[in-house]
């Protein structure tokens, strides 16, 4: 599942259980959509019961100046609230899966 968050109460209550991945991405990036491709073909069908949060970094500034992102694509992994890694930039699938 494919969801989008522009504030700190959605995204909160978003990543509050089960296994979840935070996306900060933008449509203009090129290594975003890169990993986003990966995300829907590799990760998504490779974790039962994942959602995956996106943030668009354009509509949500403060979000992720909150998150201290200062490079996108940047993807955060959760499972019931609690963060359990993060990754810069394009990433193996591999590697985010072994993360969630």
């Amino acid at each position: 599942m494919v969801v989008h968050a522009k504030t700190g109460d959605e995204l909160s209550a978003e990543i509050a259980a089960g296994p979840v991945l935070v996306d900060f991405w933008a449509a203009w990036c090129g290594p975003c959509a890169m990993m986003g491709e990966r995300i829907e073909g590799e990760v998504l069908p490779a974790v039962p019961g994942l959602k995956v949060v996106k943030v668009d970094v354009d509509e949500a500034p403060a979000l992720a100046a909150q998150f201290g992102v200062t490079a996108i694509p940047a993807l955060f992994c959760y499972r019931d609230g609690v963060q359990k890694a993060s990754f810069a930039g394009v990433v193996p699938a591999a590697d985010v899966i072994a993360a969630l």
